[in-house]
C-alpha cells in the first residue's frame, strides 16, 4: 500500500506510505524504561512524580510571551504548561485550537515532554525536536536523550519534544483497529491485476472513512502548517523569544514551513535529512525510488563484499535474486512461526527499513537468507519494527497519522487508471522498487479527506541561518533533496555527510557532529558547502 512523503503548505510531495521516514533510527524501543514510563504518563496509565527533577527554568516571562502573536490566539500563547514529573523526565500538556481560522472553537491537546541540560550552569536553552514521520513521536525521541542527540547538546540544552497533532500521546488520530490496519499494510502495494486495484481502493477509502467516523475533524486539521502554527505556540509557552529547532526527515519539512511562516522567531535551526518542499508528487516519488534502489545496492555491494552473500556473488545477481523473491512471495506469501503470513506487502516494509541505517544491514541479510529458504519469520520481524508493531498490535498510530497528514498537505496525485503509463520511468529509476514508488501516486485519490495545497519552493526571507544536512546515499530523503532545500532558503547553509543511511547527525561523523554542535551551542554557523 502506499502513501507520501509528506509536504509542507501549499506543496505536494510522493505518496508511498512505504517509503516515508516514519520511525525513527533510536526507534520507541530504544528509549529505555523511563521513556515508556513518560508515554504511559501522556496516555493516563501512570501519574508518579518520583525521581521528578526540579522544574528550574523560569515560567515565560509577559515579554517572551507576547512576541507577536495575533490578539485571538492569546489564551493559547499565554497558558502556563504544567510540568508533572513522569519517568524521570518532565511532561506537559499544550492546548491548541482544532481550527486555526476558528479560534474560539474547540481545543486538542499536544503532548510534550522535556529532558533537563545536565549542566544546568552553562545551560544554554530549549530545543525543541521533531524526527520526522508524519506520525513519529516528538515524546520518544526527546526521551532518547544522549542516544539521540549526543552528549554535547544534551549538556547545554533541554530538549524538548511534542507529538504533533494528531499523533500519539496527543489527542489522536483513531482510524481502524489491529486487523483492519494489518490487512491495509498486507495489501498488495503494487497492484497487478483490476481486482487488487479495487481491493486497495477499497481498503484505503475504508481506512480513511474510520478516522472521520472515529475522530472527527481531527482528520481534517493535520497539515504541516497547523503543526508549525503548534509548534510557535509551544515556543511562545516555552517563555522564548525565539525557536532552537532541530528536525530530522519529515520534521525538516515542519521546521522549513516553520521558519517561513515566522521567519524572525528563528533562532537556531537544524533541518537533517530535507525533502525539496518544490518538487511534485511525482518528482518526489521518482527519487525516493531512485534513492532506496542507491542504497539496496550499496547494501549488496557490501554484502557480496564480505564473503557468502545469501543473494549471489555479484551486486547485480543479489538485485535480481530479490526481485525474484519478492515476486515469489506476492504469489505466494512466506509462512511464519505464528499466525500471520509475509505477504509482498510485509515484505517491502522488511526490505527498505534496514536501508535506513547500515548497522542493520546484517539483520535484512538473516531475513532474506531464511525468506530464501521458505520461512518469513525475520523479515515479518522486520516489517513490524518499521511499522511499530508488537504482539498486541500497534504501539503508535503512525500509519494514521501519516495518510493524513500527507493528503491533507497536497493535491496532485496520479489517477489510479494513469499510474501504468508511469511505470517505465520509475522502473528505470528503480528496478527493484519502482512499481511500488509509481502506484503510490495514487493513494490520495482513495482518501476521503481532500485537499487544495500546492507545491511552492520556501525561502524563510529574514531568518537567522538555518543549516541543512545532507547525506549523499540517504535512501529515504536523497541528498540532492538537502541541497536543494538549502538553496530556496534564503539563510540556507549546507552540510554533507559522504555516507549511507538515513540523516547525517550523531551518525558517527565527527565532522558533521562538531559543526552541529558549535552551531547550536554557539551559534557559529558552518561554512556554506562544508563537506564531511
Amino acid at each position: 500500500m502506499a502513501a507520501p512523503l509528506p509536504p509542507p503548505r501549499r506543496r505536494n510531495t510522493g505518496t508511498v506510505v512505504v517509503a516515508v521516514v516514519l520511525v525513527l533510527l533510536v526507534g520507541l524501543s530504544g528509549v529505555g524504561a523511563a521513556g515508556w514510563a513518560a508515554w504511559s504518563f501522556f496516555r493516563g496509565e501512570a501519574t508518579s512524580s518520583s525521581g521528578a527533577p526540579a522544574v528550574d527554568p523560569p515560567e515565560p516571562s509577559a515579554t517572551n510571551r507576547q512576541s507577536s502573536y495575533p490578539d485571538e490566539l492569546a489564551r493559547f500563547y499565554e497558558q502556563a504548561l504544567d510540568w508533572t514529573g513522569c519517568g524521570g523526565y518532565e511532561c506537559a500538556r499544550l492546548q491548541v485550537p482544532l481550527d486555526y481560522d476558528e479560534p474560539d472553537g474547540e481545543t486538542i491537546e499536544l503532548a510534550v515532554l522535556r529532558v533537563k541540560a545536565t549542566d544546568r550552569g552553562q545551560r544554554v536553552g530549549q530545543l525543541v525536536v521533531n524526527p520526522g514521520g508524519p506520525g513519529a513521536s516528538g515524546v520518544q525521541y526527546a526521551a532518547a536523550g544522549s542516544r539521540a542527540f549526543g552528549q554535547t547538546l544534551s549538556r547545554y540544552f533541554d530538549i524538548v519534544g511534542f507529538d504533533p497533532r494528531g499523533v500519539g500521546a496527543s489527542n489522536p488520530l483513531e482510524c481502524a483497529d489491529t486487523a483492519q490496519t494489518d490487512e491495509l499494510l498486507s495489501a498488495d502495494p503494487d497492484p497487478d491485476n483490476p481486482g487488487e486495484v479495487a481491493r486497495l481502493d477499497a481498503l484505503t477509502r475504508s481506512f480513511g472513512q474510520g478516522c472521520l467516523a472515529a475522530s472527527g475533524d481531527l482528520a481534517r486539521h493535520m497539515s504541516t502548517v497547523e503543526v508549525a502554527k503548534d509548534l510557535d505556540v509551544l515556543r511562545g509557552t516555552l517563555g522564548e523569544a525565539q525557536l532552537d529547532y532541530f528536525g530530522a526527515s519529515y520534521g525538516t519539512l515542519i521546521g522549513a514551513t516553520y521558519a517561513d511562516l515566522f521567519p524572525k522567531h528563528v533562532r537556531r535551526m537544524v533541518l537533517d535529512g530535507a525533502v525539496d518542499p518544490a518538487l511534485s508528487a511525482e518528482q518526489l516519488a521518482l527519487g525516493q525510488a531512485k534513492g532506496f534502489e542507491t542504497a539496496l545496492r550499496a547494501y549488496l555491494e557490501d554484502c557480496v563484499d564480505g564473503g557468502d552473500c545469501p543473494l549471489g556473488g555479484t551486486a547485480d545477481e543479489g538485485a535480481r535474486r530479490l526481485a525474484d523473491l519478492l515476486a515469489q512471495i506476492d504469489a505466494d506469501p512466506l509462512p511464519t512461526s505464528g499466525d500471520r503470513e509475509v505477504t509482498q506487502g510485509l515484505a517491502f516494509f522488511g526490505v527498505v527499513w534496514p536501508l535506513y541505517v547500515k548497522s542493520l544491514w546484517p539483520l535484512l541479510t538473516a531475513a532474506l537468507s531464511e525468506a530464501l529458504e521458505g520461512r518469513g519469520d525475520r523479515l515479518l520481524a522486520l516489517s513490524d519494527q518499521y511499522t511499530k508493531r508488537d504482539s498486541d498490535g500497534y504501539t503508535i498510530n503512525s500509519m494514521a497519522a501519516l495518510l493524513a497528514v500527507n493528503c491533507l498537505d497536497h493535491n496532485d496525485y496520479t489517477p489510479i487508471d494513469e499510474v501504468p503509463d508511469r511505470v517505465g520511468a520509475f522502473r528505470k529509476a528503480s528496478p527493484t522498487f519502482g512499481r511500488v514508488f509509481a502506484y503510490g501516486l495514487a493513494t490520495c485519490q482513495f482518501w476521503p479527506v481532500k485537499s487544495d495545497e500546492r507545491t511552492e519552493s520556501l525561502d524563510a526571507a529574514g531568518a537567522a541561518p538555518i543549516v541543512v544536512i545532507g547525506t549523499t546515499r540517504d535512501p529515504a530523503t536523497p541528498y540532492r533533496q538537502s541541497v536543494s532545500l538549502a538553496e530556496q532558503l534564503e539563510s540556507g547553509v549546507l552540510v554533507s555527510r559522504d555516507g549511507d543511511g538515513h540523516t547525517g547527525f550523531n551518525q558517527g561523523n565527527s565532522c558533521v557532529d562538531a559543526a552541529i554542535e558549535a552551531y547550536l551551542v554557539s551559534g557559529t554557523a558552518p561554512k556554506d558547502g562544508l563537506a564531511c
